[in-house]
């Protein structure tokens, strides 16, 4: 729970809602050169990094290391559409995986979570046009 609670997507949620979340969420490892998601193909999940590092890819460019407290993959919670980047494990990784199935279930009995989620992703897409790496 307390690393879904670092997450910026997550931060306006309650204890209650952090921890209904939290039990939706699957505590997995992989090893390094493991591809969590490839650009281009549907993405049906969001991680949530707790240890190690992956690397962020677009368009066969680099465009983040991200590490614990990192997360990737949230449009995949609210849309069925292509992933716009590809994530790689560079160390050992402990993550959580949230599947959009295990979200739409817990938006369905809780709509504030949606809510608090959708205002959290406007934020970071607001953040992300402002950054000129992203261009």
């Amino acid at each position: 729970m307390e690393a879904l609670k670092r997450a910026p997507l997550f931060e306006g949620l309650s204890r209650k809602e952090l921890v209904e979340l939290a039990r939706l969420t699957d505590d997995l490892e992989a090893p390094p050169g493991k591809v969590l998601c490839k650009e281009g193909e549907t993405g049906r999940e969001f991680f949530v990094i707790i240890d190690g590092t992956v690397e962020v890819e677009a368009r066969g460019k680099h465009l983040a290391t991200l590490g614990a407290g990192d997360f990737v993959g949230e449009i995949a919670l609210l849309e069925q559409v292509p992933r716009m980047a590809t994530v790689t494990v560079k160390t050992p990784v402990r993550f959580f995986v949230l599947t959009r199935e295990a979200f739409r279930h817990l938006v369905d009995q809780n709509p504030t979570v949606e809510r608090k989620v959708l205002r959290a992703l406007v934020l970071r897409l607001l953040e992300l046009s402002r950054d000129p790496t992203m261009a």
